[in-house]
């Protein structure tokens, strides 16, 4: 059963890693798939502690962390888009800081 929650981990951990190194244009299209990495790694860390019979207050730790995660890429989309405008990183220089 336990290769049952591994095979789809790398299934979902490789469509958010295939979704994130091939939209490349927008901010928000990558911290949408960075976000869908955490989720499965969430679930994945779910069902092996929930196998092993482990307390799941790791996995608090982990949810905190990732909505912190996802609150800080937000601010950063935000700022960018009242600074320039739109959030494409070809747009982006860091060169005019």
């Amino acid at each position: 059963m336990l290769i049952f929650y591994k095979l789809s981990f790398f299934l979902f951990a490789f469509g958010g890693i295939w979704s994130f190194v091939s939209k490349r244009k927008h901010l928000l299209s990558t911290l949408i798939s960075l976000e869908f990495i955490v989720l499965s790694l969430f679930f994945y860390m779910f069902f092996v502690l929930m196998m092993e019979y482990h307390d799941l207050c790791f996995l608090m730790y982990f949810l905190t962390f990732g909505v912190c995660e996802g609150a800080l890429g937000l601010s950063i989309l935000v700022s960018m888009i009242r600074t320039h405008g739109n959030d494409y990183f070809n747009m982006f220089n860091m060169l005019q800081c």
